[in-house]
């Protein structure tokens, strides 16, 4: 009795050989204790760690893709086509020019022609554009009746093809038979020659820039406008401003960013015009940018150089540049904004 006593003494938990505590695995514990050796990484993690890592660039790799095929490369062949002789129609033969086209259009006068119409068509058209549709967005804002109507209407002519509306726009301005000189010769003036006159013919085409994108930027407005606080306006009408003085003190600080992004929206688009200009100019003989280029832009002068003198290096020149005068405005607008946020 005593012998087995002892021993049952001995053999008692106290003396059992260490190990894992029970229910240790069914709580996660590592058997291996804290010194021991790190669990196996399994496939199944490997491939979701890889998975939370490069699900980012998946998704956005077809946005890169796509601008690398029809944007960069683009860019890059038009940059060494601009540095060569080519034509239209052997497009594999290229001879060396430098910066010989360069140097050509520098001294072409139809250049500077062109440049001069685009800046002043660009300045007709984009600087009433944008002053009516800030009128128009801010009557907009002010719950104005059957305003969801007026919206869609708005948007309709940005909708419409560029091509129907020059079509129209071209009839309407018709020397002898068109509306417009009917309605002025209703007040006794004679028929303006809007197409072969080189004002009258930028005023004309600047008028269809306008009615394409006038309801387009109000709409923009119109967004920025009803995200300002309506305390704002609450502040502005309890110290007596009037409403003239809420637009002016209120509303265009409150949009200033959107009516910055608009200008250059429209500085682009006046740089790159080229639908409303060629069919406004399409007379009996085909004729682009007018008889004497009295509005021809540089878009015309690109296709003409490329597709009618069948001269791809000066097309890409001229293409070069209109990129670079585009990367001058960005540079000189951001210039200013700096300048004003100090002086502010």
């Amino acid at each position: 009795m005593a012998t087995s006593t002892s021993a049952s003494g001995a053999g008692g938990p106290q003396s059992a050989p260490a190990g894992p505590a029970k229910g240790s695995k069914e709580r996660g514990e590592d058997p291996a204790g804290r010194d021991g050796a790190r669990p196996r990484r399994t496939w199944r993690t490997l491939l979701h760690r890889f998975d939370i890592k490069a699900a980012p660039y998946a998704f956005v790799a077809p946005f890169f893709v796509v601008f690398a095929a029809f944007s960069f490369y683009p860019l890059l062949y038009t940059s060494w086509i601009s540095l060569h002789d080519v034509e239209l129609a052997t497009m594999d033969v290229m001879e060396w020019e430098g910066f010989g086209n360069y140097t050509e259009l520098w001294q072409d006068e139809r250049f500077w022609n062109a440049l001069g119409n685009t800046f002043t068509i660009g300045v007709i058209s984009t600087v009433p554009q944008l002053l009516m549709a800030l009128g128009l967005a801010h009557l907009l804002n002010y719950g104005l009746r059957g305003s969801a109507f007026f919206r869609v209407a708005a948007l309709t002519p940005y909708a419409t093809s560029v091509g129907a509306a020059a079509l129209v726009f071209t009839m309407l301005f018709e020397r002898d038979f068109g509306m417009i000189n009917w309605f002025l010769g209703l007040f006794g003036f004679d028929n303006v020659d809007w197409g072969n006159a080189k004002w009258p013919a930028q005023l004309a085409i600047s008028s269809i820039v306008i009615w394409r994108w006038t309801g387009y930027n109000a709409l923009l407005y119109l967004a920025a406008m009803q995200a300002i606080p309506k305390e704002r306006y609450e502040a502005a009408a309890i110290d007596g401003a009037s409403r003239w003085q809420q637009f002016t003190k209120v509303t265009i600080p409150g949009i200033r960013s959107t009516i910055v992004f608009t200008i250059v929206l429209s500085t682009i688009g006046a740089t790159q015009l080229f639908g409303e200009p060629l069919i406004f100019g399409q007379g009996p003989n085909g004729i682009s940018g007018g008889a004497d280029n009295q509005y021809q832009t540089l878009g015309l002068l690109l296709y003409e150089e490329g597709w009618k003198n069948y001269e791809m290096g000066r097309a890409a020149t001229i293409a070069w540049a209109m990129f670079l005068l585009l990367v001058l405005v960005f540079v000189l607008q951001r210039v200013v904004k700096r300048l004003t946020s100090r002086t502010s």
